[in-house]
């Protein structure tokens, strides 16, 4: 029987099973000039269809290759529902997506997110939203599409999860990697403020015993809260990346995006068979949060490394002759850089001493 059943008005309806359409709609509203405020070139059309469309300049490359990572906030998100503060959290998706594609060099071109709630409140998704086309702006990628998901009675009505793809390019032959880094290269390292987007189960787990302890100070003496160093955004690191490449070309040679598995489950993955990375701790500087955590939580240094970026974000492998111009050309591209330590001969380890 193709025809609906006349029933009345006035029974079970979708916002009784807790999906608002209307909040829907308003939503939609709230982030399209957010999504505009995106655009590249390439895109084709705007918010609202099946897929978003994106005409890759095939003529700017001799041999395009695609590069495409997924990747979420994780419960740093639990934080913030915690204090009601959304704003800085799409620009830690949007780090935790586009400095992946950075480690082989590849330059982001668009991105979608996916951000899933008990209850829609579009307030709310358009904080989500507006931090995350601020990353896409800064990033210089397109905010292509995405998908808001309210999952009535299965969530509770202020949970929200946020997670996103985005596709890159990089000229074949180009790809930075560990099958370029070689003993004497040296590592440069990209400082990070907080703690990223890694970590949290384990910070919260020492800092956090009740919703009342991230009002307080963040540690003795400190001048913000521990909502405001546990919600300080991800610094994005690709326009670094992308800097070194134009200027300095074949001097660059691999990258490490220091996310889970912190220092030393992140820089391994730069390195060959025969080589080992040696990092100087004492090189950079490590914010106080992060000895906050192993004095509240009695964590080992053995295990913090593994962990926690513990105040570097990114390690590039560089040509020695080029350290110094590394460390200034990612300065003048608004990130603070430093001399981190060195690739020696090796068995592929992470040496952080």
């Amino acid at each position: 029987m193709s025809r609906l059943l006349e029933t009345p008005d006035g029974g079970l309806t979708y916002a009784d099973a807790g999906v608002s359409i209307d909040a829907g709609d308003e939503a939609v509203e709230r982030i399209t000039s957010l999504v505009a405020s995106t655009s590249r070139r390439e895109v084709l059309g705007g918010i609202g269809g099946f897929g978003g469309l994106f005409a890759l300049d095939t003529s700017a490359y001799t041999s395009p290759v695609l590069v495409a990572s997924a990747d979420g906030v994780g419960t740093k998100l639990e934080v913030a529902r915690l204090v009601g503060r959304y704003d800085t959290i799409g620009l830690d998706l949007v780090a935790m997506l586009v400095d992946d594609l950075a480690c082989v060099g590849a330059e982001p071109l668009f991105l979608l997110d996916y951000v899933a709630v008990g209850a829609l409140d579009p307030a709310r998704l358009a904080d989500i939203v507006a931090g995350i086309a601020e990353g896409c702006r800064i990033a210089g990628a397109a905010l292509l599409g995405g998908e808001t998901a309210e999952h009535g009675g299965v969530m509770r009505p202020d949970d929200v999860d946020v997670a996103g793809f985005t596709v890159g390019v990089v000229e074949r032959g180009t790809e930075l990697g560990a099958h370029l880094v070689r003993p004497g290269d040296v590592l440069v390292g990209f400082a990070s403020p907080g703690l990223r987007s890694n970590g949290y189960s384990l910070a919260r787990r020492a800092l956090v015993t009740s919703p009342a302890d991230l009002d307080r100070p963040a540690y003795d003496g400190a001048s913000t809260t521990l909502a405001d160093e546990l919600l300080r955004p991800s610094v994005i690191y690709v326009p670094a990346v992308m800097a070194l490449r134009a200027e300095l070309g074949g001097a660059i040679h691999a990258a490490a995006h220091i996310t889970g598995g912190g220092i030393v489950g992140n820089v391994v993955r730069a390195l060959g068979p025969d080589v080992d990375a040696v990092i100087d701790m004492n090189s950079f500087e490590t914010p106080e949060i992060f000895f906050e955590i192993q004095r509240r939580g009695q964590v080992s240094a053995h295990e913090m490394v593994r962990v926690f970026n513990c105040g570097l974000g990114m390690v590039v492998a560089v040509d020695a002759d080029a350290a110094e111009a590394s460390v200034r050309v990612a300065r003048d591209a608004g990130v603070e850089a430093m001399i981190v330590g060195q690739v020696t001969t090796g068995s592929q380890k992470v040496v952080a001493q």
